[in-house]
């Protein structure tokens, strides 16, 4: 799929929604400039996570 153009946070979660059933549907969506891997290329995805997690004693839900 290629997308042209700006696309909004609500245009992403209202495409889930025509294609996807309500529980998989994503609430928000975050647009980043770049992320944090490692030399490999893999993701870091603890320094995605970090942010939400900030103040917590456990790091589940």
């Amino acid at each position: 799929m290629v997308v042209t153009g700006d696309v909004t946070e609500q245009d992403l979660i209202d495409h889930c929604r025509e294609r996807l059933p309500t529980i998989k549907c994503p609430t928000s969506v975050e647009f980043r400039d770049e992320l944090a891997r490692t030399a490999t290329g893999k993701l870091q995805k603890f320094k995605l996570r970090a942010p939400y997690w900030e103040g917590r004693d456990r790091q589940v839900n």
